[in-house]
This record gives C-alpha cells, sequence and structure tokens, in this order.
C-alpha cells in the first residue's frame, strides 16, 4: 500500500511538472506571438514618426530668374527659398526628399569668395551654380552625388549659390556665363 500511494505521488507530481511546464510553454508562445503581432506596426510607426520629424517641406521665399548670355532673356524662372547667415546656409536643403524643377534654394553669402558646398545630409541629387557678384555664373557643378562629404569647390569667386534639382541645368540649358535675377518676397 505504501508503495501504491508513493507510485500515485510520483504520478501527481508528475503530472503537476507537466501541467505547469505546458502552461509556462503557452503563456511564452502566447506573448511571442503578441510581440509579433504589436513589433511591425510599431516599427512602422516609429519609422514614419522619425522621416516626418526630420524632412523639411519647401517654403517659397522668392523668385529667381535664369537669364541668357547671348540674348538677355528669360530662360527659366523658379521659386526659392532663400538662405543667409551661417545657421541657415549650414541646414541649406539638408533633409529634403524631393523637389521639382519649379524651386531651388538660393544661398546669399556675405562675401565674394571662392566657396565650398557639400552633400551632407542631402538626399536628392543638385546642380549647384555658382554666381559672382556681377550676377554672373562662374560654375555649374551638375548632379552632386547625394550624402556625399566630399567638396565641391567654386573655384572662382562667388557671392550666391543656387541649388536646383540634379539635371535642371542639362533640361534647360543653363550655362556658366549665363545670369541670374532674383526677387525676395
Amino acid at each position: 500500500m505504501k508503495q501504491a500511494n508513493k507510485k500515485n505521488r510520483k504520478r501527481k507530481s508528475s503530472k503537476r511538472k507537466t501541467s505547469l511546464f505546458q502552461i509556462i510553454a503557452l503563456i511564452t508562445i502566447g506573448i511571442a506571438l503578441i510581440f509579433l503581432a504589436v513589433q511591425p506596426n510599431f516599427s512602422k510607426r516609429s519609422a514614419k514618426k522619425d522621416s516626418q520629424k526630420l524632412e523639411i517641406p519647401f517654403t517659397k521665399e522668392g523668385e529667381l530668374s535664369f537669364i541668357s548670355k547671348q540674348n538677355n532673356s528669360t530662360i527659366k524662372t523658379i521659386d526659392i527659398e532663400i538662405a543667409e547667415g551661417l545657421a541657415e546656409t549650414a541646414q541649406g536643403l539638408m533633409y529634403r526628399y524631393s523637389m521639382s524643377d519649379q524651386q531651388g534654394m538660393l544661398f546669399i553669402m556675405d562675401i565674394e569668395k571662392t566657396q565650398d558646398f557639400w552633400m551632407k545630409e542631402t538626399y536628392i541629387s543638385l546642380d549647384i551654380i555658382y554666381v559672382n557678384s556681377n550676377f554672373e555664373i562662374v560654375r555649374i557643378h551638375e548632379r552632386a552625388v547625394p550624402l556625399s562629404e566630399q567638396n565641391i569647390p567654386s573655384i572662382k569667386k562667388a557671392k550666391y549659390v543656387v541649388e536646383v534639382i540634379g539635371g535642371f541645368c542639362d533640361k534647360f540649358n543653363i550655362e556658366e556665363g549665363d545670369k541670374i535675377g532674383f526677387e525676395s518676397l
């Protein structure tokens, strides 16, 4: 009788251990399934929030015209944002993910000198146009590579820099020697 009771107790203890193990396994599986179901949505929301936080929208602050060196006719007029001062110049077109060929940015530098620009945190290819104090285009660097930290020098002295979407100068036949004119709003 003592042996039968011992065997019954062992079976009950074994059943309890098995039941406890099964319950823990089910809870673990349930938590894992909940995590897998919720995690992708959390990632999407988090990524969406991050990209929304960093993207900077275009704000029209003026208009800029490209003027032909051959006959002084207007080649193309675009809307511009204007960057003046160190902070705005440093920010430039960083964190922009798109731009049309109707938009650009005009940088007004403090003094006319050789200028250096780069594409750090700039996600779109740009044509970088260097302009002297006589409003003449002295250098065009076409299709600058997005996110590159390589310096893009003006080589000649420039007072203004215009950035437009990559391929703009080819599309509208903008050349060195052409001029610009602009108005602030």
